[in-house]
This record gives C-alpha cells, structure tokens and sequence, in this order.
C-alpha cells in the first residue's frame, strides 16, 4: 500500500450524496460526518468508500459525543467488514474553503485508527455549479496528509484521486436537491435528541 499520495478514493453514490444533503439541512451551520469503507481487495491502491454517516450540526468539536458515536458506528459495520476511513467536514461560512482546526483535529483522530484516511471539505462554488449543469467533478476537495504529517489540500490533479463510483451521481445529487430531499436527512445528533430517529438513514434512498 503506497502512501496517502499515491492512494485514490472512490466514493459511492450514496455516501457521497448523503453527506452533500447533510450540509444542504443545516445551511447555517458547519456540518460533519464520517466515510465508512475499506482498501480494495484487489491491491490496486484504492479505498473503497461505500457509505457515510452523518454526524453533526451542533458542537462540532465536543469529544465524548464524537468518541461515542465513532464507537456506536464501528460495532454497526464491522458485520459488514467495513470501517470508518475517513471524515467530511462542511465550513459554516459559504465561502470558506480553509480547512479549520476542528475538522484536522477529528481527521488526526479518525487516521490513529485508519492512517491513509482523507479528509472530504465540502465546496460549496462547486455545489452551486451543480445546479446550472456545470460540475461533473465531486463537489469536495480532497485533504490527504503529507509527509510531514500535516494536511494539504490535493490540488489541481485531486480530481483523479478522488472519484465517483457513479458517473451519474452528480446528476441524482441535483436532482435530490430540487426535490427538497435533504429535509430527510437524519444525524447522529439528532439521534442523541431523539433516539427514534435513526442515523443510518435507512429510508433516505427509497
């Protein structure tokens, strides 16, 4: 397995358009969650990101809830053999596309456990040239650490390292969008408020 720069992502449709109508729900308010997946088994230098959870709209950076809900998301997909590999992060500010202290401290968190594991920052320009039909490209930027353990955002050639599974994605994102569909979405912080809600959003996708 190379390093994180050698290492592509490939995100699938859901997870990647969970975590954008997520952000979508609380416009106003910096958002997270967690990419749940593994490293392809073909050993082709590809992590596999097949689902995302939610996490939070609210006190971002308090740690026991954050510890609980890595622990209560682990135990969920370690059945399916599948483990969080990485963490979203979704700027309050609709044009700050600066990676803020929060969102590195939680990705040092989430790559003790899972070292190659990227950080997604949402950009909200791209997501705007989303709905004129402008955007084929993930409407994140990808952050890897570098050599000297610090994160970079990946710059101009990101765009191959981090893929959509479906090519199409883009074109279901802007159509959940115009339907209202983030008004579904359900956090693991709603969940704390009200444990009938379920986090796993099982409903969202039908």
């Amino acid at each position: 397995m190379g390093s994180n720069g050698e290492l592509k992502y490939e995100i699938s449709q859901n997870a990647y358009i969970k975590l954008v109508l997520h952000s979508l729900r609380h416009k106003t308010a910096a958002v997270n969650g967690v990419l749940v997946g593994r490293i392809s088994p073909k050993d082709d230098g590809v992590v596999e990101i097949s689902d995302s959870v939610p996490l939070f709209h609210s006190n971002l950076a308090l740690l026991p809830p954050l510890e609980i809900s890595l622990i209560m998301i682990e135990e969920h997909y370690v059945a399916q053999g599948l483990s969080i590999v990485g963490y979203f992060h979704a700027n309050e500010r609709f044009d700050d596309v600066e990676l803020c202290g929060v969102a590195k401290n939680i990705g040092d968190h989430i790559s003790r456990y899972f070292p190659q594991a990227p950080i997604l920052l949402l950009n909200n320009k791209k997501l705007e040239a989303l709905s004129k039909g402008k955007e084929r490209s993930p409407v994140m930027q990808l952050c890897v650490k570098d050599a000297s353990k610090n994160w970079r955002v990946v710059g101009a050639d990101g765009g191959s390292k981090l893929l959509l599974k479906e090519p199409s994605a883009n074109v279901v994102l802007s159509d959940y969008i115009s339907s209202e569909k983030w008004k579904d979405v359900t956090d693991v912080d709603d969940h704390l408020d009200d444990v009938t809600k379920d986090w796993l959003n099982p409903g969202l996708f039908n």
